[in-house]
């Protein structure tokens, strides 16, 4: 029987991404289910009472407090698992000014020990996100927000405050960005580069910069919006201010634009400013109809796609015939059926697209449309292990992937599985050798008869190093596919009967 223990500090805050280091780190200790580090607002208290994780003690702490859960085999090992949180919170955080210089404890504080500072960026509770980012507006700073759970009339508010004021509005919900060849948040290290990339998409955003960088081009700005900039609600304000700032941006000869299809009368507006532009424009909305562009435009049906029409084709070799039938020749009739197990949201979206095209019927917990209802029993399965289900009261499997590798593990020791997709997704932010727990995950399984075909989302320039990543997985029987549109369409090539 497990035991749970809840810790609280009092007044005591650091960012969602730092609380979601430590919380791998104490999951990963001997002896603990599961721990999470949250801050005590009222979505977060339901986050973690969903996840089992909520004690007496935490059920009582505040919006200003730090809860501390830890789930044990024991109640020993509960304990020494607070204690090794409140060792890691004892830590000074690093800082990145000069040695024994204190940390800004305000905005002002912060700009004025940066002098010239360009661009906050917001990583606190929902609850409270709106209104540091309108404080950031307020003093001149476009505004990178981090923080999910913002009411959609909050963000639009904010974006319309920014538009007054000629500024950017990048999120809520902004998981990646590279501003000056400067990756923000969970995003990679590309070249610098005259392509512009805009995108309502983090790993959208981060597989065609990095399949720019590796056919040999580069990248001038990538501005994150948000998942929801280009709803009717928001009206693409972000979106179509960003494709401003590139029409003035000499340094941006073409421009990117990826998301899901927009509402219709969301995505004539964004097609009418990319009109009126007089640089040429790739339009990559995953799963929308035939698009009615303008002359400077041209549409992309996939990431990849947008990526070789910005730039160029990867060059990178990759048989996909004969990795097709030396499969099929290997699996069983019964095997017959993809499985997805995603990190990147987009990625498993672009996946659904390229099944529906292929005229299966799937289910995945994160449908387009076209998705079929339902779970069935057996069929083509994709989860998204980034999704709200899974990452409640744990880190975002990006960080830690533990949970998507029993998802890769299951799905090894499925027989009616032929092949199975999965992501890895490097740079800041990301888990520091992801293909070592996948290695790790397929050398678990009881059975290893599915074929298993990954892409890699990252460069060499990152610290995790692609080529380092890529030779991991292979040296574990995976194959790595050149684009993750290559990879899916490899995968549903093998499944297929």
């Amino acid at each position: 029987m497990s035991h749970l223990a809840n810790r609280v500090r009092k007044g005591f805050y650091l960012d969602s991404v730092a609380l979601m280091r430590l919380s791998q780190s104490v999951s990963a200790l001997p002896g603990v289910a599961s721990a999470a580090m949250m801050i005590g607002t009222p979505a977060n208290l339901k986050i973690l009472d969903e996840a089992g994780l909520l004690d007496a003690a935490g059920r009582a702490a505040g919006p200003n407090d730090l809860i501390v859960a830890v789930r044990g085999a024991t109640p020993e090992a509960a304990q020494d698992a607070l204690a090794r949180a409140d060792a890691l919170l004892a830590r000074p955080p690093e800082s990145a000014g000069p040695k024994g210089a204190r940390n800004p404890r305000s905005l002002d504080a912060a700009i004025a020990a940066l002098g010239g500072a360009e661009l906050a960026l917001v990583s606190v509770p929902g609850a409270f996100a709106a209104a540091e980012a309108r404080k950031a507006l307020a003093r001149g700073l476009h505004a990178m927000v981090f923080s999910d759970n913002v009411p959609v009339a909050e963000e639009r508010a904010l974006k319309l405050f920014a538009r007054e004021k000629g500024l950017l509005v990048m999120g809520p919900d902004c998981g990646t960005a590279i501003l000056g060849g400067v990756p923000l948040a969970f995003a990679n290290a590309v070249p610098g580069g005259d392509i512009g990339i805009v995108a309502a998409s983090g790993t959208g955003l981060q597989e065609v910069a990095t399949l720019i960088a590796r056919a040999g081009f580069g990248v001038s700005h990538a501005i994150g919006t948000g998942g929801r900039d280009l709803s009717e609600a928001v009206g693409a304000l972000t979106t179509l201010a960003a494709l401003d700032a590139f029409d003035a941006d000499r340094g941006t000869r073409t421009v990117v634009v990826i998301s899901k299809p927009p509402a219709p009368a969301v995505a004539r507006a964004v097609l009418e400013r990319v009109a009126r532009s007089p640089k040429p424009h790739v339009i990559c909305f995953l799963g929308a109809e035939a698009l009615d562009l303008p002359p400077n435009a041209r549409a992309a049906a996939t990431l990849a796609e947008a990526a070789a029409l910005a730039s160029a084709p990867l060059a990178e070799p990759f048989d996909a015939v004969a990795l097709t039938a030396e499969w099929r020749a290997k699996l069983a009739p019964s095997r017959q059926f993809v499985r997805g197990v995603y990190s990147g949201g987009t990625l498993c979206a672009e996946a659904q697209i390229l099944l529906r095209r292929a005229g299966a019927a799937f289910w995945s917990n994160a449908p387009v449309p076209g998705a079929a209802p339902g779970r069935p029993a057996r069929g083509h399965v994709l989860i998204d292990y980034g999704a709200d289900e899974y990452t409640r009261g744990r880190p975002h499997p990006m960080i830690d992937p533990t949970l998507r590798d029993a998802g890769l593990v299951a799905a090894l020791d499925d027989p009616s599985v032929a092949s199975i997709l999965i992501d890895i997704v490097i740079g800041t932010g990301a888990n520091d050798d992801p293909a070592e727990h996948a290695a790790n995950a397929v050398a678990a399984a009881k059975t290893r008869a599915a074929a298993v075909v990954a892409c890699v989302v990252g460069t060499d320039l990152d610290a995790q190093n692609r080529a380092a990543q890529v030779r991991t997985l292979e040296e574990a029987g995976i194959v790595v596919a050149p684009s993750h549109e290559a990879a899916a369409r490899l995968a549903i090539a093998i499944a297929a009967r």
